[in-house]
């Protein structure tokens, strides 16, 4: 249904894919940032789930030069996956939360190989200003250029109770100024953030209404030494199960228009670390029961989303 596939939503991958003509992976860097919420600058602690390796996959060392780092991904991605072209992807922490100058000379170090075709810099709203997004923009005449924003709920009271150190019109100020540079963006939000069913369709009407890129969806899980952790522990959060979260997915994407991009629907990567939910492990599981609650359903991506 979607870029050629059987896939009744717009998977990034395959997006990719059709945009390149070859398969495109993304290759995870870590360039060494640090972010406000965590260094005492706003806050300090960070957000209640984030841990030590600030969402980071860990596949690389920041140890090596990000020129290496991109060599290592692209030997390990070609083999792997047959991979033939690559995005560089800023991935840990907020990747925007340096002086422009030095972001020049990390972003340009990670585009020298002749199969990088596009940049990717995860980072929080609360961490550009329009010297950032202007270097960013440069690229994108030349690059597939996007601008992840960890966002995770358009609710007030979630993002203070989670500590995420920025509010909602602070993500609104961030979006219209990286949109009006034609920065795409992809924004990142998650599950089971004690909100009700009806919130989280809030968050997806929102994202709808901005006309947004991309989205990347996550479920709250708790890991090894996260404040979240000692939530869980002390009971006082319950986790969705399995089953919850994949029709709270297919209810979301129903309101999402068919032209975003789906970035991530499941964990992967978090086993050694993760407390519960345990089933967050089983990416393929999730993402398999995903695919055959839209068949049940007749739906897709976009069935209620509204044309204005």
């Amino acid at each position: 249904m979607f870029n050629h596939t059987d896939k009744r939503y717009n998977q990034y991958s395959a997006h990719l894919k059709n945009k390149f003509g070859a398969k495109v992976y993304k290759i995870t860097l870590d360039a060494g940032f640090s972010c406000p919420n965590r260094d005492g600058t706003i806050s300090k602690g960070g957000c209640i789930f984030c841990d030590d390796g600030g969402s980071f996959s860990q596949a690389h060392s920041n140890q090596l030069s990000i020129e290496e780092q991109v060599l290592t991904g692209i030997d390990t991605l070609s083999k792997r996956f047959k991979a033939e072209k690559y995005m560089s992807y800023f991935q840990a922490y907020s990747n925007t939360y340096k002086p422009v100058k030095e972001l020049e000379k990390i972003y340009n170090s990670a585009l020298n190989h002749k199969d990088i075709v596009g940049i990717s810099i995860g980072t929080r709203p609360d961490c550009v200003d329009n010297e950032k997004l202007d270097l960013i923009a440069s690229y994108k005449d030349d690059y597939y250029t996007w601008i992840e924003y960890g966002l995770q709920s358009i609710h007030n009271k979630t993002l203070k109770k989670i500590n995420r150190g920025h509010d909602f019109n602070c993500f609104l100020k961030a979006y219209e100024q990286t949109k009006n540079r034609g920065i795409n963006v992809c924004v990142h939000v998650i599950f089971g953030l004690w909100e009700t069913h009806e919130e989280i369709m809030q968050t997806a009407r929102k994202l709808a209404e901005l006309g947004v890129d991309g989205v990347k969806i996550h479920m709250l899980c708790a890991l090894n030494d996260t404040k979240l952790a000692k939530i869980y522990e002390a009971g006082e959060i319950d986790f969705m199960s399995e089953d919850e979260y994949v029709n709270t997915v297919c209810d979301f994407l129903e309101y999402l228009p068919e032209k975003t991009t789906i970035h991530r629907l499941a964990g992967n990567g978090l086993k050694k670390n993760l407390i519960a939910p345990k089933w967050l492990g089983a990416k393929l599981d999730c993402l398999n029961k995903i695919d055959r609650e839209f068949i049940k359903r007749n739906s897709y991506q976009g069935l209620k989303f509204v044309y204005n």
